[in-house]
């Protein structure tokens, strides 16, 4: 069976959004070789047909948009600086609702969400899209269910993947589906990237996060070397020099977190680091960054990763040796 795939380019494209998945597919195809044919066929459309120039500048050829009523496998959405462009442009969102109608299924790349959003087919799904326009895409349209933190998301048909390189999760992702985990376990080794991000991590950095504000960067630096110590809000709120109340308010305006919130992630995001990279026990490892116990450390993970301590650290342990293996 050949899967046809199209892969939808608009001027100002993401590179990656586009290279990304079409390496994915490339690489099942050259790597299924026990198929008597090509598992994916792979064609890129765009507006008009012909070159289309991404934001980086490099040029990829196209074909005309194809009869929306063909038979598709799936159609995926590369994201870019021409979204707005994109979503304005009324016939090319009437195409997408018409194709991704006909199609097994829908992906999204990134802000590629947004145009898939335009034409309708994400209403009442689950989405998600590169990590900074998260907050907009759910202003924008009210009627999907917007989530910040996963890698990819898959709700019934509908794919949607965070920020650039999320792309190539989700497409080994619906490789796995396609085809089996043995063969994308062997698309990830020979593109040297995991099969899976272990338990599920959140697509940015806690302290990435927390970098949008300039105000607390000293705050900051001083949790990070602090995480086992007291950062309570009295103490957060003494070395910010400000009054608890005051600096409650100031810092949910600067972060969009209250201190409480990025004080978990600061200690959760050193736990992920401590379980991955040491053989600690899991008690220590609480008490190194923080928590009161064992059990609050599981508690707080099971909320923010949708794992165990355990389970997060077989997971990293597992891929780790099979990138060693590659």
């Amino acid at each position: 069976m050949t899967r046809l795939i199209e892969i939808l380019a608009i001027p100002g494209f993401q590179l990656l959004d586009l290279t990304g998945p079409l390496q994915v597919f490339a690489s099942a195809n050259e790597l299924a070789k026990q198929e008597t044919s090509d598992p994916y066929r792979i064609g890129t459309v765009s507006r008009s047909g012909g070159p289309v120039v991404s934001s980086s500048g490099l040029t990829v050829m196209t074909s005309p948009l194809s009869d929306p009523a063909s038979p598709l496998h799936t159609l995926i959405v590369p994201g870019g600086q021409g979204i707005e462009a994109a979503m304005a442009d009324a016939l090319l969102i009437e195409w997408i609702a018409a194709r991704s109608a006909s199609a097994q299924r829908v992906v999204s790349i990134c802000t590629g969400a947004f145009i898939v959003a335009a034409s309708g087919r994400f209403d009442g799904r689950r989405v998600a899209t590169h990590w900074e326009r998260c907050d907009d895409l759910a202003r924008r349209f009210p009627a999907l269910t917007v989530e910040p933190h996963p890698i990819f998301i898959e709700d019934g048909s509908c794919w949607s993947s965070a920020g650039v390189t999320a792309g190539i999760d989700l497409c080994l992702a619906l490789v796995e589906r396609d085809l089996g985990r043995d063969l994308a376990l062997a698309i990830a080794r020979d593109l040297v990237v995991y099969l899976k991000r272990p338990g599920g991590q959140s697509q940015y950095s806690a302290m990435l996060s927390l970098q949008r504000s300039s105000r607390f960067v000293d705050l900051h630096d001083w949790m990070l070397k602090t995480l086992a110590g007291d950062l309570s809000l009295g103490a957060l709120a003494q070395k910010a020099g400000m009054s608890e109340r005051s600096f409650s308010r100031r810092y949910l305006e600067e972060t969009g977190i209250t201190p409480a919130r990025a004080v978990e992630r600061l200690r959760i995001e050193a736990a992920r680091t401590l379980l991955a990279d040491t053989p600690l026990p899991v008690k220590t490892v609480a008490k190194q960054c923080g928590f009161q116990n064992e059990e609050t450390l599981r508690r707080s993970f099971t909320r923010l990763l949708a794992t165990s301590p355990q389970d997060y650290r077989r997971n990293w342990q597992a891929d780790e040796q099979h990138a060693i293996e590659a």
